[in-house]
């Protein structure tokens, strides 16, 4: 299996509001960075892009060490909180999920590579992470500039 090392983050101005999402990913000496946004989101659809959209760049089965400073979705996978939404039907003990859609993408993603979630302090002395953190909120500026000048 190849080994591939990825750092995500989201951004949102407000909640909901302006966002987006990047990603770094890692595998020997290439790397690759990605990024995206929407006008109208929030803060954990912007996590979650951010993991969704770098697993999917896999064109085979790997081995990651998948940086997030994002608690949520860091303890959804390593509480087994996921594994149990996903036995109720994609929903919470207490009732409804937000973002069962990605959620969803999420586990089908696991399923296919073996995937070590491991959480990070933001807006720390990460350099990965801050840089992850540059290009969310730069795209996350670019959504929001868009939307004041329609």
């Amino acid at each position: 299996m190849d080994k591939v090392t990825i750092y995500t983050d989201g951004a949102c101005s407000g909640n909901p509001g302006p966002g987006g999402w990047a990603a770094i990913l890692k595998a020997g000496a290439h790397e690759r960075e990605i990024s995206g946004g929407e006008a109208l989101t929030t803060n954990n659809r912007m996590e979650l892009m951010a993991v969704i959209s770098a697993l999917e760049l896999l064109k085979r089965p790997c081995e990651v060490e998948l940086f997030t400073d994002s608690q949520y979705i860091e303890r959804a996978v390593n509480q087994g909180w996921l594994k149990s939404w996903k036995a109720r039907g994609w929903r919470r003990r207490e009732g409804e999920l937000k973002n069962p859609e990605l959620w969803q993408r999420l586990d089908e993603l696991l399923g296919g590579h073996k995937v070590a979630f491991h959480w990070v302090k933001g807006h720390a002395d990460n350099e990965l992470n801050n840089r992850c953190d540059a290009l969310a909120v730069s795209r996350r500026d670019s959504f929001g500039n868009k939307e004041r000048i329609k």
